[in-house]
């Protein structure tokens, strides 16, 4: 029989490559909405998928390990007593895994007191003594002893375990230079780390593999240990029992009593309903068509997905007057969606539990539903901002917005909150909603409507409740959507901007730029594109001979900032030619960016991203207000182009004084820090004083320039290698400085220790307000995640809590200007800024409105400092 014409036998060390796959991905992408860690699972499920589908087995099985005790845990106690406790993240993944292999039809093996391998290995042996090509997927070494003409190893590489080495004999031969069944010999003289099996001292693979060539076998060897020379050769003597031992411990058992023989391990059928369901229940959406299709189930999988899907509703179009009594009577929420064409409503939709209905925006309808829409009647919505404005721009000021199914799921998942309505079906409903492709001129599958649209956003909303914490609803209903209503008002209203002046600043860049370029061209002799890194790599590191910087995939890092620390330790005029061009250019691609927003009516309106950071902070888009420069000369020349707008008389602008620092001494009550806030003092001129124990009077502008690094870096975890770099001190100078600022500040020490170990137990950070955010990373094995999450858990309560005492400003601001009547307006919030427009005859009422509502938005112990300034543009308003 040719071996294309065999049946083919694939077993799996299931354990093995699960753990591997776990590594591989990060834990908080794979994490189910109850917190079940998936990675492990869903990189066994996606190897497995596209070796059954490359390999097309017609039997297949994968084996377990019962536990870490066995057979050879007995002969030798100390056997893999050297692994670590498996991962919190890891536990619970294998039965999980177990479920989706049982809902598949693939036969799962174990047996107490013997490993996954002994049953591969019985496994291998039957299937090719019975005429099978067999196939060995496994991550253990010790699997290559059972590589023959009919049995290939297919062993994962480094990175985890998406590629397969194959390894039949001749690789084998050439990889390690013996036959396979002799490989084991050479762990046993070597070793297995993995395993806690010593080897011989001084005695790598080259030695073992010599020894075994002159030899001819292990035993000879061993039998003629005493004729082998040197230090190795009274190592080997010393060590022979260890040698045995080894070998006795890594030959893999081929006779292991299994309830299942090779051809009761047959393909299977697949069950599309199990499936389904346990894919569902870990969130595997994106492999069940996969899987579908591999077991030519794809009909069957489809009916049970539609068969557990509801069918939406057909919305009714009633008369204006119909919908708008409709709307009154309706009891409990109902859930809005407008469509937006030009801005401006389109069609609007409606759904309540039983019903839906919707209509096209028109006069008749907007002066009949804009009564309801403008109440205090529940309303609940999908990504609202966007809406809110259109109903804006026809006129209706929304009233009663409960719910936004996108900001609250952001607030459940910051790292990776759901972008679309589709994207929460998905998750929350295992449903697809119904979309048009936009790549079809006649789409073949219609969209769902507005009133379907809003029937799905109240079920998802009702589903998204049952997780929601009680402190992250209080964050949503208090803090967020409040802002999100501030936010459309000020994307509306925009802010003025100088063409004129941003082109005239933007001529002078170019021309600044060209004549750094023309000056670093004579510098190296010939001209090159300074915006190429492999151009650049050449003239630094080939024809300067620069000290090569970090490596990277194309080279030697180019980057800005490696580029400046290279010219600190090697000054070289063509450095600083290429970073001054660098700057310009990044200046001037601002300034483009900024130019090309300004709309007809002669302002900026950008778009403020409440779902986009893990914080809770604001970020802007189209164009980016948030990365302009803070106190260069360059940023003054762009803040001057933000002008006092046509009908008012100028610009306000407000900002919270140390707000992290304050928001520091609160949480830790740390009586130093809270009696500088208290006192009115220079806060890093009463910390100098006290760090280097001197009068304030005393505190150099370097010692207060230290302390301030220190104290802001405190709040985002920095190193005593980090604050000398910073510092550009010795590191042995800023670990000093870390412990004089301890001795004198331990609360502060003790918060951020406590707060992050405390994080590690919760699994998440909470800001004053209740805002969270996860951090499954703090219990990680990976020890870069681990100290990554660690870094970031130290600032979370701080950044997040200043972002939300910004929020609570700003849309009480917004609610005052409007509750008395005054023209003045909330413009823009950048970082830690407002910048309000003030109408003619209102600064008084406005700057007073400002004060108070920043002042007073957290109750703090310490005082929260605002800073006014005012100017005819954003630079003189500056302060």
């Amino acid at each position: 029989m040719t071996d294309s014409a065999k049946p083919t036998l694939l077993v799996v060390d299931g354990h093995s490559l699960a753990y591997r796959a776990f590594f591989a991905l990060p834990v908080d992408n794979f994490t189910t909405k109850d917190g079940q860690h998936t990675n492990g699972i869903y990189g066994f499920l996606a190897m497995l998928i596209n070796l059954i589908k490359a390999e097309k087995p017609t039997h297949l099985a994968v084996a377990f390990d019962t536990s870490r005790e066995s057979f050879r845990t007995r002969e030798y106690s100390d056997y893999k007593a050297n692994r670590s406790e498996t991962p919190s993240e890891f536990k619970g993944q294998i039965p999980l895994l177990q479920d989706c292999l049982a809902a598949m039809s693939i036969q799962v093996l174990q047996k107490p007191d013997f490993e996954a391998d002994d049953i591969l290995a019985t496994l291998a042996t039957q299937g090719a003594a019975q005429g099978y090509n067999v196939l060995v997927c496994s991550g253990d070494r010790d699997t290559i002893q059972l590589v023959t003409d009919d049995v290939t190893l297919l062993y994962p590489n480094v990175q985890g375990v998406s590629q397969l080495k194959r390894y039949d004999t001749d690789a084998v031969i050439e990889r390690y230079g013996v036959r396979p069944e002799q490989y084991p010999d050479i762990a046993a003289l070597v070793g297995e780390t993995s395993d806690n099996l010593p080897g011989v001292p001084k005695v790598g693979e080259k030695t073992a593999v010599k020894w075994l060539t002159q030899f001819g076998s292990l035993d000879a060897l061993l039998d003629g240990a005493d004729g082998v020379t040197g230090v190795v050769g009274n190592n080997l003597r010393e060590h022979i029992d260890a040698v045995r031992r080894n070998r006795t411990l890594n030959r893999l058992l081929t006779d292991v009593e299994l309830p299942v023989t090779v051809t009761d391990l047959e393909v299977q059928p697949m069950d599309a309903q199990a499936v389904r369901d346990i894919f569902a229940r870990l969130e595997f959406k994106s492999l069940i068509p996969r899987v579908a299709e591999l077991a030519g189930i794809e009909q069957q999988m489809a009916a049970v997905t539609s068969a557990a899907a509801m069918l939406a509703p057909v919305a009714v179009e009633p008369s204006p007057s119909d919908l708008a009594a409709w709307l009154d009577e309706a009891s409990g929420e109902v859930a809005v969606t407008v469509t937006v064409d030009g801005g401006l409503p389109h069609r609007v939709g409606f759904s309540t539990a039983d019903a839906s209905a919707e209509a096209t925006w028109n006069a008749e309808v907007a002066a009949s539903l804009t009564p309801w829409l403008s109440s205090d009647a529940p309303k609940v919505f999908s990504d609202a901002k966007s809406q809110v404005k259109a109903l804006r721009r026809a006129g209706v000021v929304l009233g009663g917005l409960t719910f936004d199914i996108i900001v609250a799921g952001w607030l459940m998942r910051p790292s990776f909150p759901d972008k679309t309505l589709a994207h929460l079906v998905d998750r929350y409903l295992d449903e697809k909603l119904p979309e048009a492709d936009p790549t079809q001129l006649v789409p073949e599958t219609e969209g769902a409507t507005p009133g379907q649209l809003s029937w799905y956003t109240l079920r998802v909303a009702a589903k998204v409740r049952e997780e929601l914490a009680p402190s992250v609803a209080s964050v949503l209903h208090d803090i967020e959507l409040p802002t999100l209503q501030a936010l459309a008002d000020m994307e509306l209203a925009g802010v003025a901007v100088s063409h004129a002046k941003l082109s005239g600043f933007s001529s002078e860049l170019a021309e600044r730029a060209d004549a750094i370029a023309q000056d670093a061209y004579a510098t190296i002799g010939r001209e090159v594109n300074l915006g190429s890194p492999k151009q650049l790599q050449e003239v630094l590191f080939e024809e300067l001979l620069l000290p090569k910087t970090r490596k990277t995939k194309t080279g030697y890092s180019t980057d800005a900032a490696v580029l400046a620390d290279l010219q600190e330790s090697n000054p070289h005029p063509f450095l600083d030619q290429l970073l001054q061009h660098r700057e310009a250019t990044k200046l001037r691609q601002i300034i483009e960016s900024l130019d090309t927003a300004i709309g007809p009516d002669g302002r900026v309106h950008t778009t403020y991203v409440q779902t986009g950071s893990q914080t809770g902070r604001l970020s802007s888009t189209d164009p980016n207000l948030q990365n302009i420069p803070v106190r260069t000369d360059e940023s003054k020349r762009i803040r001057e182009a933000f002008e006092v707008g046509d009908g008012y008389e100028t610009l306000l602008t407000a900002d919270y004084s140390q707000i992290e620092m304050r928001i520091m001494a609160h949480l830790s009550a740390d009586p130093g820090l809270v009696e500088a806030f208290n006192s009115g003092e220079d806060l890093h001129r009463f910390v100098g004083a006290r760090v280097f124990a001197v009068d304030p009077s005393e505190v150099t502008p370097a010692m207060r320039t230290k302390v301030k690094a220190m104290s802001y870096g405190l709040v985002y975890g920095l190193s005593a290698f980090g604050l000398s770099k910073q510092l550009r001190i010795e590191q042995s100078e800023a670990k000093q400085l870390m412990m004089e600022y301890f001795a004198r500040f331990g609360a502060v020490r003790d918060y951020l220790r406590s707060s992050v170990e405390q994080a590690r137990i919760d699994g998440y950070t909470e800001t004053i307000f209740g805002r969270r955010r996860p951090f499954p990373d703090l219990t990680s094995p990976n020890r870069v995640l681990r100290e990554n999450a660690e870094r970031a858990a130290l600032n979370a309560p701080i950044q997040g809590s200043a972002a939300d005492i910004m929020k609570i400003a700003l849309f009480h601001i917004h609610h005052d200007f409007a509750a008395e009547n005054l023209r003045s307006r909330v413009l823009m919030q950048i970082h830690d800024e407002l910048v309000v427009e003030i109408a003619p005859g209102e600064w008084d009422a406005a700057e007073k409105i400002v004060r108070e509502r920043m002042g007073d938005a957290a109750d703090l112990t310490v005082p929260l400092d605002v800073q006014i300034g005012r100017g005819s543009d954003w630079n003189i308003a500056g302060h």
